[in-house]
């Protein structure tokens, strides 16, 4: 999953993302809620981790502000120190999942994230099977089928596919859906893309007459649309 980590200290965000990214997340730290809330207007992110104490915006306009620009179920934690009770009380008030206290322990931020994602995200997470309509994914042997036949589709074609399937509706951008599918992969010929999106279209029929639509975002990536909903 990909998660944004706001901190004032740069070293506090790099430590987390180093654990989280150990842990098989994506993860990305600003120190300034101003350049945090714009870098979500660009891209996408499953879950938010924040400093209540950040110098340019208080914790609860910064949670307010990022809800607006992540999906509706991304949980939020966010970091206080021990002598933080009231930090604590306005956290839960504003909205957040979970509250850590400072100094942080490696072990309880990895199980703390990944306790939230399992919540957000339980489709996500040790699922078998996927359904949308009439395509039917299975994770465990990476078998995709629609109105019970099977696709010959490739690796990289399934996840891309269910990439797409999990943010319905949702603009992807390029960089997220190239480290989501190509994740060990730097750097990829824009074209590969492409052309990989063209072939999961044709071969799932993405089309208005089967009820979804997998269109280019100007300037930014692709979004799947569900017609009707």
């Amino acid at each position: 999953m990909r998660i944004v980590v706001l901190d004032n200290d740069r070293s506090q965000a790099d430590v987390i993302c180093q654990v989280l990214t150990s842990a098989g997340h994506i993860c990305h730290g600003f120190q300034t809620a101003k350049d945090l809330l714009g870098h979500l207007r660009k891209d996408n992110y499953d879950m938010l981790i924040l400093d209540w104490q950040v110098a340019d915006m208080s914790g609860a306009e910064v949670v307010r502000r990022a809800r607006e620009k992540m999906p509706e179920q991304a949980p939020v934690l966010f970091l206080t120190t021990a002598s933080g009770e009231d930090d604590i009380v306005a956290g839960l008030a504003a909205g957040c999942d979970d509250y850590m206290i400072k100094p942080l322990r490696r072990s309880e931020l990895v199980a703390r994230v990944q306790a939230l994602l399992r919540r957000a995200y339980p489709t996500q997470n040790g699922a078998e099977q996927l359904q949308f309509g009439q395509y039917v994914f299975e994770t465990r042997p990476g078998r995709l089928l629609m109105d019970g036949a099977v696709l010959d589709v490739t690796h990289k074609e399934f996840y891309l596919a269910l990439l797409f399937f999990r943010n319905i509706g949702r603009p992807l951008s390029r960089a997220y859906i190239h480290e989501a599918v190509w994740i060990r992969e730097t750097a990829i010929p824009s074209r590969t893309m492409d052309t990989h999106v063209s072939r999961v279209r044709n071969k799932l029929q993405l089309k208005p007459e089967n009820g979804f639509r997998l269109v280019p975002v100007y300037s930014y990536g692709y979004r799947l649309e569900k017609l009707g909903a």
